[in-house]
């Protein structure tokens, strides 16, 4: 059975002879190489224990200032990208519409790629709705469905517009709204809002006031603080009788 030739004398030298001549530059790129592994490995750990240890101070978080603290402490991960958002939220049951708004839109700034950018545009547009101005409101609600026409966001801005052009009277502009979300969105949870507020759209005639409607969604609205009482009568109090006329 034929077997491989030894190497030649020529090949084992010239081999010889790339080893010493390249031997420090292999040795150095074999040492950065592993190097960069090294860090790469220690950066990746790093980041998961980070990212795990701000998810769990998200998820403890309740109030304002416990959400601003996990922004401070994590506001490279994605659970401080998150604390944004329920920041905003939680400022906004403060009824500290525009502080949530700055919120909003620092999270936008800062992470204009977030999944939740179309969330926050709409928590950006119910907060100005609830200072009363709806003709922004409108305007940021029409632009997210322009902008979003793919996502959940869409049919929920066009259908928080309806809510708002019924309260300017514009019914005619709302029912154009109810039917583009029912052939748009017909599969979406909104459709049965569009269509309930559909049925309830009605021309306007000059005869018949028409009725003052919420401008905010009830998805998107706050509940609001109870009227205070009238403290009872000084008669009435500690079970002192009222006085009898003669």
């Amino acid at each position: 059975m034929p077997t491989a030739p030894p190497p030649s004398r020529d090949v084992v030298l010239e081999t010889r002879f790339f080893w010493e001549r390249f031997k420090n530059p292999i040795i150095a790129a074999a040492i950065v190489v592993l190097l960069a592994a090294t860090a790469f490995t220690g950066y990746r750990f790093y980041s998961d224990r980070r990212a795990a240890a701000a998810s769990a101070a998200l998820a403890s978080a309740n109030t304002a200032q416990e959400y601003e603290q996990v922004i401070a402490r994590y506001l490279n991960t994605p659970a401080g990208a998150d604390a944004y958002i329920l920041l905003a939220e939680a400022q906004r049951k403060e009824r500290k519409f525009t502080e949530a708004n700055k919120t909003l839109e620092t999270f936008i700034a800062k992470y204009p790629k977030h999944e939740l950018v179309s969330t926050a545009k709409l928590a950006i547009a119910a907060n100005l709705d609830s200072m009363g101005k709806t003709d922004e409101a409108l305007a940021m609600y029409q632009h997210i469905a322009s902008d979003y026409p793919n996502s959940y966001a869409a049919p929920l801005a066009m259908l928080s517009q309806v809510y708002i052009l019924k309260a300017k009277n514009r019914n005619d502009d709302a029912r154009r709204i109810c039917e583009t979300i029912l052939t748009q969105y017909r599969t979406s949870f909104w459709a049965g809002e569009a269509m309930q507020q559909l049925r309830l759209l009605k021309p306007i005639t000059t005869s018949t006031p028409p009725k003052a409607v919420p401008t905010v969604p009830p998805m998107l609205s706050i509940p609001s603080a109870p009227a205070p009482q009238a403290p009872p009568a000084p008669n009435q109090q500690q079970g002192v009788p009222s006085p009898t006329k003669p």
